[in-house]
């Protein structure tokens, strides 16, 4: 009847009169959750010698008792809704007031009826109680040490669900001494390993977990019950708080090589940088008390608080989909957040709403706040508007439990709980454990500058180890000197292994290149100082795929419109003159026919923002979808996915880069919708893809395609910054090319498969070449021995009569050329450089030797002069005198104002043949 509760108060005796009558005509007639009380209600008059009454049951309760009845309704309604209100969660501070409060005068009711039984005792599964019981078990299980918000969540099962595995315990666990040992042995663990750092490394970050020590049993709680449910792997992604300790004690990282890290020693390999301490990742596997294997990894992370949490679930939606035949009752990820970032942060609210859609679900994250009340320095009631921090959750209609951190058997079963609702349930749940911070932001910091009368309570505040400790003392459990001798203990290892750690002269690091990247290697110089690997295909296979991607079956109801296109592709096939659509499309094909899954994600990316790839069509008259390129041949190996994404970059281009994370067959796409909406997600691309492997060792096939062309739409529609992307350009880190050819684009998707290696990739698409009559290949260019050419020269011009050579990328190629064949230029060369990083240095020297009659040398291009790649291209192409040719200096990329485009754009055209 929980349900039946909300409106309650708004019940009057004659309604429940009417139901009750129905009720005794038909009891099927009814909910069924009303059938159990009015058959409860009966019950208790039978009990109390009144059974001949029982057909005026309903008038009794439309009467005075009656009214007091659906107050003890609409009380037991308040403490399932609100009772996380009135929770004793926080250890070292007051419960806010909210008001109203759930005292007995709210609902009708006073002292005087704590003795009178009540019927609504069976909306409790206790039968009819008094008052008094009924309101000590709904004080037992909604506002003690665990506060549990769950009726938004609008699936009466769930609902349900929840009410029950709480009620029935009252949310009191019940855990043998066995178990309450474990809990007691891993807070030792964790507070012993924090204060130990505290003593050897003084004044060294580690961004203790002091005050939050509770955290590591339940993640201890998270795996075992997880593992005991079927699951076989957790991805997990944090912050730096706590980090050190959930390496040590969860993940099992050696002692001695965190020892060593904070001793400053290098590692092995000179090719990795590193980073600090707290942001390094991490894997192993492990086995459970029971003895289940687990495999767990903490994926690195930068300061950026909340970034890794895309990557999260890429890298865990890519395993289930790849290593679990997408059963992700097999892997779940667990992101554990800080107060201040989970409300702050947007990315977290990104990554909640991709949760639930079809391209982006891993079947619920286990989602742990390490709620220490406080920000760096903000008080939480500066740091967000909402109630709770983990607000954000009610998004996704998940789950919330708020924990006191001081209550560890609370915590744990808290945590088990919330494991078995996402076994069940396939959705996110939270797990707000209510803490604290000892020290400052880190050990340097002085936190009683801005929080001192926090930190007068924090000082004198026993840690979750001692509270535990004396509370099993006190009831018996343990022994008086258990808790000294677990300490004198844990601290002989850790001193055995700090020496150990002196005796290292390096550390190592885990080979990073094994599992499903076995065979794998890092890139090397002379990689890109030698022509690509060849790409091309064979021709037949060439010609039947472009056939099978074009051939729509009968029975498939397609847009007129699309019908039309895909005619026209046919055409053109026979014409032997393939767009950019059918050069990307052939790629696609062939490397499905060799086996390479392909997923392709983004806004609009399905039908492309300029309507033409049309990877997946819709019928007109069911919605259905079909996939040309997954009906290649019958028996093809990999199969093509493309989702369109929500409004979103940064999310959807973290989780991309986590999926690519993986495995290195993966073919991974993100498309923005225009490259100039990329930069919503720089933070990845700075902290992530441009930077992973030389920080932390991990490699990267991402393919990025943004659009990008000066075409008069404005400065919103115009660049996809190039120069962004090239000053963090680095040691062979990445590549970015412009291709102004189909073929070009076909070889270099491709070539990202067929290296020994896995790059980043970021190209720079167009959008007028889609459709412009110049902008085709044949099919011979995608054949036998054919490959990717980096840069393209001119085959127009004899290059002994050539006195100016122009060197270009992308779009502005056909600009020129168009000029060029007007006029007949022939004393002017243009150079296409389709491959800007790395920089292609042989096959520039090698065009750059043949224009020896050359007097001028230009780079154009249609961006600013201070965007584009003309400040990268000066510092790499030194062998000639080369000048600038574009638009002036600009802080907005392009005009808002088509004529003012078009005059721009005309003035370059003349300069670079010097009509002006």
């Amino acid at each position: 009847m929980s349900d039946q509760l909300s409106f309650l108060s708004n019940a009057t005796p004659e309604y429940i009169d009417n139901l009750y009558q129905a009720y005794r005509e038909n009891p099927d007639a009814v909910d069924p959750e009303w059938k159990r009380f009015f058959s409860g209600f009966e019950f208790a008059l039978s009990v109390n010698g009144h059974a001949s009454h029982a057909p005026s049951a309903a008038a009794e309760v439309g009467g005075k008792v009656g009214s007091k009845e659906i107050g003890v309704l609409n009380m037991i309604n308040d403490y399932r809704t609100r009772g996380h209100l009135f929770t004793k969660t926080n250890p070292v501070r007051e419960r806010r007031k909210y008001t109203p409060t759930l005292d007995l005068s709210n609902y009708g009711l006073s002292e005087a009826d704590l003795d009178t039984t009540f019927q609504a005792g069976v909306e409790l599964g206790m039968g009819p109680a008094t008052l008094r019981d009924i309101r000590t078990m709904l004080e037992e299980t909604y506002c003690q040490a665990i506060g549990a918000e769950f009726r938004y969540v609008r699936h009466p099962e769930m609902i349900q669900w929840l009410q029950t595995r709480m009620e029935s315990t009252r949310n009191q666990p019940n855990f043998s001494i066995e178990k309450k040992t474990h809990l007691l042995r891993r807070l030792n663990e964790a507070v012993i390993f924090e204060k130990f750092l505290g003593t050897k490394f003084v004044g060294q970050k580690r961004f203790s977990l002091e005050g939050a020590e509770s955290l590591i049993p339940a993640l201890d709680a998270v795996v075992e019950k997880g593992a005991e449910l079927g699951i076989k792997e957790y991805v997990i992604g944090m912050a730096h708080r706590g980090r050190l300790n959930v390496l040590a004690n969860i993940l099992r990282k050696e002692y001695d090589e965190i020892f060593s890290e904070f001793e400053g020693k290098e590692y092995e390999s000179s090719v990795f940088q590193g980073d600090v301490k707290y942001h390094l990742g991490f894997s192993a596997d492990i086995k459970t008390s029971a003895g289940r294997d687990v495999h767990l990894s903490l994926m690195p992370n930068p300061s950026h608080l909340e970034a890794v949490d895309p990557v999260v679930q890429g890298s865990a939606r890519a395993k289930i989909d790849r290593k679990y035949g997408g059963d992700s009752n097999a892997l779940a990820p667990i992101l554990i957040h800080g107060d201040a970032a989970i409300a702050a942060q947007g990315i977290v609210y990104e990554v909640i709403q991709m949760s639930r859609l079809e391209g982006y679900k891993t079947g619920g994250t286990v989602h742990i706040v390490i709620n220490n009340q406080i920000g760096f320095t903000t008080n939480y009631l500066d740091a967000r508007s909402s109630t709770y921090c983990t607000d954000v959750g009610k998004v996704t209609l998940s789950p919330v439990f708020h924990v006191n951190g001081d209550d560890v058997e609370a915590l744990v079963y808290a945590v088990e709980m919330a494991m078995e609702f996402r076994q069940k349930y396939k959705r996110d749940v939270f797990i707000d454990l209510l803490c604290y911070r000892r020290h400052g932001h880190n050990e340097a910091d002085e936190p009683a500058f801005t929080q001192p009368l926090l930190y007068k309570i924090i000082r004198k505040h026993p840690d979750p180890r001692e509270i535990y400790f004396q509370k099993l003392l006190k009831a018996g459990k343990v022994e008086a000197d258990m808790a000294k001798k677990l300490e004198r203990e844990f601290k002989q290892k850790l001193q055995s292994e700090l020496e150990e750690s002196q005796a290292r002269d390096t550390l190592t690091h885990a080979p990073y290149l094994k599992g499903t990247w076995d065979g794998t290697r890092r890139v090397e110089n002379e990689d890109f100082l030698k022509a690509s690997p060849e790409t091309g295909i064979d021709l037949e296979n060439l010609q039947h795929i472009l056939t099978q991607i074009n051939h729509i079956p009968d029975s498939f109801k397609a847009h007129k419109k699309i019908l039309k296109l895909f005619g026209d592709r046919e055409t053109m096939v026979k014409e032997d003159r393939l767009d950019w659509a059918l050069g990307e499309l052939a790629a696609y094909g062939s490397l499905l026919l060799e086996g390479f899954p392909i997923r392709l994600s983004g806004q609009d990316c399905r039908r492309g923002t300029f309507s033409h790839r049309h990877s997946i069509l819709v019928s007109e008259d069911a919605e259905q979808d079909y996939t040309p390129l997954n009906h290649i041949k019958p028996d093809q190996p990999a199969q093509f996915v493309a989702y369109n994404s929500p409004l979103s970059e940064y999310g959807v281009l973290g989780f991309e880069y986590g999926y690519s994370l993986a495995n290195p067959d993966n073919v991974v796409i993100w498309e923005a919708q225009f490259g100039d909406f990329a930069n919503g997600a720089q933070i990845v691309m700075d902290q992530y893809i441009s930077s992973a492997e030389t920080k932390w060792q991990r490699m990267s096939g991402l393919i990025q395609l943004l659009p990008h062309g000066f075409e008069g739409q404005g400065p919103e529609h115009s660049s996809a910054r190039i120069e962004r992307y090239l000053e963090l350009c680095a040691r062979k880190n990445m590549q970015v090319v412009n291709c102004t050819t189909p073929a070009n684009f076909f070889h270099v998707l491709r070539r990202q498969m067929h290296w020994p290696f896995r790059l980043p990739l970021v190209v720079f698409t167009p959008k007028k070449l889609l459709r412009y009559p110049l902008a085709v290949s044949k099919m011979s260019e995608m054949g036998p021995g054919t490959r990717f050419q980096e840069v393209i020269d001119d085959t127009y011009v004899n290059p002994k009569e050539v006195k100016r050579v122009l060197f270009t990328s992308g779009k502005m190629y056909y600009d020129l050329l168009e000029q060029q064949q007007a006029d007949e230029r022939k004393d002017v060369a243009i150079v296409r450089v389709e491959q800007l990083y790395p920089v292609p240095v042989v096959q520039l020297r090698d065009a750059i030797s043949r224009y020896d009659q050359a007097k001028e040398w230009y780079w154009v291009q249609e961006e600013p002069r201070n965007m584009g790649p003309w400040n990268f291209v000066l510092r790499v192409i030194t062998d000639v005198d080369l000048k600038y040719l574009g638009r002036k200096p600009s802080p907005s990329p392009a005009s808002g104002y088509h004529r003012q485009h078009v005059l721009e754009q005309e003035e370059i055209i003349q300069e670079a043949f010097g009509m002006r």
